[in-house]
């Protein structure tokens, strides 16, 4: 009965310690949760914006200099870039990111996996590490981005995606990334890099009519590399919110499971010690009884 007893108190102990690490983790997540999601939600209307009118530009311009960026192609080789976290204890996360990677592939792309055509870039050491230990064509260039997240060193992948796609390494590209909404919700999403998607007109609507200063084919050179650098720093923002948001509840919850853990112990405990005492007691009056006999 002893043993049971040091056994149940020092899974109390156990219990208590673990509960203590959570409720820390839960803390920082949340501080930095705050900066993420101040990050992101000023981000987000500026990103979407230029997004739409490069779209709208694309699809109301007939070729021309400077479109080798959205021009369509037989889709042999296709690279996606993968935007997991660096760290674990995120719940769902990272797995729900490499779930909707390979649902992906299986759906739209099955014949160029077939045929080694798919490479990964991964931003974020979880992912990376999945998909090395899985055999596919994951690159580690830009995995660390998260240690010093500035928009320049997301851009350094951006630029050398929009390279590769001009030189025709791929002929599409496509991000996967978690779309934060609040602490508690983050939407998984893969969404075209390259070439630029075009926005499709209405039957019967007409073309809007730009008037371009200084002249077209100047003015889409020097957007579209910026607007996609902004596409995918607004992508890597996403992430990190979601991330620590997905870490925050996980930690809640977790705390939450140690409450009820130690409720559950703690009674079994006082179970234990009664039936410990009633025991001793039983001894001791029994021996006392037998004396007198």
């Amino acid at each position: 009965m002893a043993g049971q007893l040091k056994e149940v108190r020092n899974r109390i102990k156990s219990v208590q310690s673990t509960q203590q690490i959570t409720k820390a983790m839960k803390m920082v997540s949340a501080a930095k949760l705050r900066r993420a999601q101040d990050a992101i939600i000023q981000m987000r209307p500026y990103a979407r914006k230029m997004q739409e009118m490069l779209s709208n530009i694309v699809s109301n311009t007939e070729g021309g200099a400077g479109m080798n960026l959205a021009t369509d192609r037989p889709v042999e080789k296709i690279l996606f870039i993968v935007i997991t976290s660096d760290r674990g204890l995120c719940g769902a996360f990272n797995a729900n990111l490499i779930k909707l990677t390979k649902a992906t592939i299986a759906e739209k792309y099955a014949t160029q996996f077939k045929k080694g055509n798919i490479s990964i870039w991964n931003i974020g050491k979880k992912g990376y590490e999945h998909f090395v230990k899985v055999k596919y064509n994951a690159d580690a260039t830009y995995k660390d981005i998260f240690l010093h997240l500035t928009f320049e060193n997301v851009q350094k992948a951006a630029q050398a995606a929009m390279k590769a796609f001009q030189e025709k390494q791929f002929d599409v590209v496509e991000i996967v990334y978690s779309q934060f909404k609040n602490a508690a919700t983050q939407r998984f999403e893969v969404e075209r890099f390259l070439p630029i998607p075009k926005v499709k007109n209405k039957a019967g609507a007409t073309k809007a009519d730009f008037i371009y200063d200084p002249s077209k084919d100047e003015l889409i050179a020097e957007l579209m590399p910026k607007i996609l650098n902004t596409q995918l720093y607004k992508a890597v923002l996403d992430s990190n919110a979601s991330e620590h948001g997905a870490r925050m509840t996980a930690m809640d919850k977790a705390s939450d499971n140690a409450n009820e853990m130690l409720r559950t112990l703690k009674i079994a405990y006082n179970s234990a010690r009664q039936a410990a005492i009633t025991t001793e007691l039983t001894e001791i009056v029994s021996g006392a009884a037998a004396l007198q006999g």
